[in-house]
C-alpha cells in the first residue's frame, strides 16, 4: 500500500519523489513535478495582495497544484462552481484575486520554481470556502478547515481503501467537477492524500468513458445524472476488465440505472450520502443493501421528528446537525431515507408544498420527473413546471402541448387552490444538471429565459424551410461562452435546428446519431444568420445548414430513431 499522506503534509512530507500524482494528456505525472508546480503557484500567490483566491479550472491537475500553492502561501480558497456571469459577478465581492480559467485570472510563476523545505500547513487556520449547488435558491458559502477534509480523508480510507487498492494501483477518473465538495473530495483530495493517481481530464460523453476506463485498472466517480444514461450500444469490455469500483454521489440512483450499470460496468456502483454543509454521512449499494443507507465509520446519527440528524469530525464543531431529510431508522443499525421535507412557498398568500405537487405531477404517468419552481413576473411570483415526458406523455406533446398542460394542471388541483397552478411548463428529455450532476434551481430557471432567437421564416415547402436569425446579444446561450468573446456553442446550433425544426416537420423524439457536422465560422452577437432545414421522412434525416454574407457558418445531418424505438 502507497503511504498515506495527511492532507497537511501532501507537500511538506520529505522524499515520495517517484510518488504517482496524476495522469495527464496521457503521460504519468509525479510528486517531484507536482512539487515544482506548486511552487511557482505558491510564488505567483505570495506576490499578491489580498487573503482570499477564487479557483476555477478544467483542468484537476492543475487545480491541484494552484489549490496546494494558494495553501501554502496562506491564502483563503473559494471554489465557484462555474463561470457564469452572475458567477463571476458574485466573485468580485467574495475574493481579491482569481486564478485558473476566469477573464483575468493570475497564472503561474514561469521558469523552475524552487522552494526551500515545506512547512506542514495548519489543519486549523487553512481553510476554503465551497458553495452549494443553489438547488433552492442563490448559492451558500460554506467554509471548511482542513481539519474537517483531513477527517473526511481519513473516512474515505477506512471505508473504502482496502477494497480499491486490494488488485494494486488504480488511477481515478470522474464526470463530475472538483469545485465541488463531492468531486474536489473524490477526485483530488483523497487521490493526493492515498497516492492513488488521479485523471486530469473530466470525462463529458459516454464514448469517452468507455475508452478512459479501458486503459488502466481505475475508479469511476460519478454522479445519477451521467450513470442513468449510459448507453448499451458502447463497447463496455474493457471497462468491465479495468473497473474496481464506481462512486455515485449528488441525489439518489435510480434502481434500475444501478442495475443497469452494474451490467454495463461490472460494478455495483457505491452510493454516497451526505451534502456540502454535513460531508459524507452514509453509503450503500443497491445490489446488497437495497434501500438502506449505511453510516460512513465515525458517523453519528439519529432521528428527530422525522429528520436525520448526524454529528461527526466532517462538521465545524461537535454539536448535532438536523437535516432536511426524512429518514426511518432500520433495526439493523441503517437507516432510509424518505424524500427531503417538504418545501412550502407562498403564492397568492396560499401556502403551497412544492414536493407534494411535483408528487401529483408524476402520478398520472404523463411524466417521469417534475421539478416546480418559483419564477419572478412583474405580478408576483409564478409556479412553473420542467418536466421529463414518458412515452405516454411525449404522444401527448405531439398532439397538443396545451392540452398537455391543463391535463397537469387538473392533476394537481387535489394539492393545491386553483390561483396557485403553474402558468408555464418546459417538457424535456432530461433534467438539466451542472458538472456535478446535480438538478439547480438556477438551471431549470434559465429554461424559462429568452432562450431562442427571433426568426422570420421564408417559403416551405413540404420538406424544407429556411429563416432569417436574428443574434440578439442578450440571448442566454451567448452568456459564458466567451466572457471576453462571445460566441454561439456548436450544441446550441445542433438544439436550435432540432427545436425549430420539429415547428414544422413530424419528427420521431429520440436522436439516435449526428454526422458530417462541420463549424466552420464563428456566430457571434448582432449577426444576422440563415438557417436552412430539410427533413427526409423516409431516412428520418435532418439536415441543417448556418449561413450568412460571409459564407457558410455550420451544418450537418441528425439521424432520429424510429417512432417505435422506446430507448429512453
Amino acid at each position: 500500500m502507497t503511504e498515506w499522506l495527511p492532507l497537511s503534509e501532501v507537500v511538506s512530507r520529505p522524499g515520495l519523489s517517484e510518488r504517482v500524482v496524476a495522469w495527464q494528456g496521457g503521460a504519468l505525472l509525479r510528486r517531484d513535478r507536482f512539487l515544482s508546480d506548486v511552487a511557482a503557484w505558491q510564488a505567483t500567490f505570495a506576490s499578491q495582495p489580498g487573503a482570499r483566491v477564487a479557483l476555477y479550472f478544467e483542468d484537476g491537475y492543475r487545480f491541484a497544484c494552484a489549490l496546494f500553492g494558494a495553501w501554502h502561501a496562506g491564502k483563503q480558497v473559494c471554489l465557484p462552481g462555474d463561470a457564469q456571469p452572475a458567477t463571476l459577478q458574485r466573485l468580485a465581492m467574495e475574493s481579491d484575486l482569481r486564478a485558473g480559467d476566469l477573464p483575468h485570472a493570475l497564472q503561474p510563476a514561469s521558469g523552475n520554481a524552487l522552494h526551500a523545505p515545506w512547512s506542514p500547513l495548519d489543519l486549523l487556520h487553512t481553510r476554503l470556502v465551497v458553495y452549494t449547488s443553489g438547488s433552492s435558491g442563490e448559492p451558500l458559502a460554506i467554509p471548511k478547515g482542513l481539519v474537517q477534509l483531513d477527517a473526511e480523508m481519513q473516512t474515505l480510507q477506512a471505508a473504502f481503501g482496502e477494497r480499491l487498492d486490494a488488485q494494486g494501483p488504480v488511477a481515478v477518473a470522474a464526470t463530475v467537477s472538483h469545485q465541488h465538495i463531492y468531486g474536489l473530495l473524490f477526485c483530488t483530495l483523497w487521490p493526493l492524500a492515498s497516492g492513488r493517481a488521479f485523471v486530469a481530464e473530466r470525462i463529458v460523453y459516454p464514448e469517452e468513458m468507455s475508452v478512459q476506463l479501458a486503459r488502466v485498472p481505475s475508479v469511476l466517480v460519478s454522479s445519477p445524472a451521467h450513470l442513468k444514461r449510459l448507453p448499451d450500444n458502447l463497447d463496455w469490455q474493457g471497462a468491465r476488465a479495468q473497473l474496481r469500483a464506481v462512486f455515485s454521489s449528488g441525489g439518489p440512483l435510480p434502481p434500475e440505472a444501478a442495475d443497469s450499470a452494474w451490467a454495463l460496468l461490472g460494478q455495483s456502483p457505491i452510493e454516497v450520502f451526505g451534502s456540502s454543509e454535513t460531508g459524507g454521512v452514509a453509503w450503500r449499494q443497491r445490489a446488497d443493501h437495497g434501500e438502506r443507507w449505511t453510516p460512513l465509520p465515525g458517523i453519528g446519527w439519529r432521528v428527530d421528528d422525522g429528520l436525520l440528524s448526524v454529528q461527526s469530525r466532517h462538521l465545524p464543531d461537535g454539536g448535532w446537525m438536523l437535516t432536511a431529510d426524512r429518514a426511518k431508522a432500520q433495526s439493523d443499525g441503517s437507516f432510509v431515507l424518505l424524500g427531503r421535507a417538504d418545501r412550502v412557498v407562498k403564492i397568492e398568500e396560499k401556502r403551497v408544498s412544492l414536493t407534494a405537487m411535483e408528487r401529483a405531477l408524476c402520478e398520472g404517468g404523463e411524466l417521469t420527473e417534475a421539478r416546480v419552481v418559483v419564477v419572478p413576473t412583474e405580478s408576483g411570483v409564478r409556479l412553473a413546471v420542467v418536466g421529463v415526458t414518458s412515452e405516454t406523455g411525449r404522444a401527448l406533446l405531439r398532439d397538443n402541448k396545451r392540452a398537455l398542460n391543463e391535463r397537469l394542471r387538473r392533476a394537481v388541483l387535489s394539492t393545491v387552490e386553483r390561483v396557485a397552478l403553474p402558468r408555464r411548463f418546459r417538457y424535456v428529455d432530461a433534467l438539466p444538471v451542472n458538472a456535478q450532476g446535480k438538478v439547480t434551481e438556477a438551471l431549470l430557471l434559465a429554461l424559462f429565459r429568452h432562450d431562442l432567437p427571433s426568426v422570420v421564416w421564408g417559403d416551405r415547402t413540404s420538406n424544407a424551410i429556411t429563416g432569417e436569425i436574428d443574434m440578439a446579444t442578450d440571448l442566454q446561450a451567448f452568456e459564458g461562452h466567451f466572457p471576453e468573446a462571445p460566441l454561439l456553442p456548436g450544441v446550441v446550433q445542433v438544439d436550435w435546428a432540432v427545436r425549430f425544426a420539429r415547428s414544422f416537420f413530424s419528427m420521431p423524439p429520440r436522436l439516435q446519431r449526428m454526422s458530417q457536422l462541420k463549424f466552420q465560422r464563428p456566430v457571434v452577437p448582432g449577426m444576422r444568420v440563415q438557417l436552412t432545414l430539410q427533413w427526409n421522412d423516409e431516412s428520418r434525416v435532418l439536415s441543417f445548414a448556418y449561413s450568412s454574407d460571409g459564407g457558410k457558418h455550420a451544418g450537418g445531418s441528425l439521424l432520429f430513431a424510429p417512432h417505435d424505438d422506446h430507448a429512453s
